[in-house]
């Protein structure tokens, strides 16, 4: 891989010229040790599902009960989104989730007068339909009279979060496969300074007009790259200079307590059901847990990566 020079910061230093890379063969032994039971973001035992939290309100890609109006099977990744539902599309509007157009048959609900309130502050287009249009347009779902499309996420390449400072701080996700947890996790690394996520390209949540809401807006400013090969991309961080901890639940050390989180660093976060698929715990240089005292077994993957992120940013603070 040809290596692609810093605007303004210089080149990151090799692993191998690190404070720290003395310490990975140890902390690679101490991870394969701990691996005893399922690699998760909470502790032992069995794990529930990821969440798939659900409802009417929520800005969602599927029609109201949770059928996709596309069959995924027939539809392309980076084809435009739409949102349909009274509910789903008001509550899109509010979180400032990018549209391309909004498709109305009339405008007798309240709730659609708002939607198309809130479209003309934004300048999105408005096209009044019919219902054999809209009909087409969702592929026969149950729309309510109202659809809001959305524009394709352009994502950047994961080389692209290394750039502009000497010492990054990445989010790469594996295993998520619910836009509003990808979210939260992005809206958490918008909060403590993180360069930006990766996500997997195949078998994981997207970003999505479900994740556009989770994120509160931070999506406009947090940069999300897609990596064709996950593990591939965390070996080429490596060999740039970052070190790359997976939060799982036998890890080795307290992510509070990693002196090289001050350095170049990647936070990897599983799935709260399957935690860290094999090959890309084995790619991490360590595997770390936050401890936990109280009664429950694991941790939402969004709660996880916030409490995560936030002993990372106290460490650099106090560098």
């Amino acid at each position: 891989m040809t290596k692609r020079r810093k605007k303004g910061s210089g080149n990151t230093p090799k692993a191998e010229d690190r404070h720290w890379y003395g310490k990975r063969q140890s902390a690679r032994n101490a991870k394969s040790a701990s691996r005893t039971g399922n690699p998760t973001t909470g502790r032992g035992g069995k794990r529930p599902a990821e969440s798939r939290a659900s409802g009417e309100g929520g800005a969602s890609a599927a029609r109201p009960g949770g059928r996709a109006p596309v069959p995924a099977s027939r539809r392309s990744p980076d084809a435009p989104e739409l949102v349909t539902g009274r509910n789903a599309v008001v509550e899109a509007l509010r979180a400032a989730v990018p549209g391309t157009a909004l498709y109305v048959m009339s405008d007798t609900d309240e709730r659609v007068r708002e939607s198309i309130q809130l479209a003309s502050d934004r300048r999105i287009p408005l096209l009044e339909v019919g219902k054999p249009e809209l009909d087409r347009l969702t592929d026969g779902g149950v729309h309510q009279g109202i659809a809001l499309q959305v524009r394709p996420y352009r994502y950047a390449h994961p080389d692209d979060l290394l750039r502009g400072t000497s010492t990054p701080l990445i989010v790469a996700v594996d295993g998520i496969t619910d836009p509003r947890n990808l979210g939260a996790i992005i809206r958490s690394a918008a909060a403590f300074g993180a360069n930006g996520v990766v996500v997997p390209e195949r078998r994981a949540a997207g970003v999505t007009a479900g994740a556009w809401k989770a994120s509160a807006g931070t999506l406009a400013s947090v940069p999300v790259a897609r990596a064709t090969n996950l593990a591939r991309t965390l070996k080429s961080y490596r060999q740039a200079g970052c070190f790359v901890a997976g939060l799982d639940a036998g890890g080795g050390a307290a992510v509070g307590d990693l002196e090289v989180a001050v350095d170049p660093f990647v936070l990897v976060v599983g799935s709260e059901g399957k935690g860290l698929g094999r090959l890309v715990a084995d790619t991490c240089d360590m595997l770390v847990t936050i401890p936990m005292s109280g009664r429950a077994e694991s941790l939402n993957a969004g709660v996880a990566a916030g409490i995560a992120l936030y002993e990372v940013a106290r460490r650099r603070a106090v560098k």
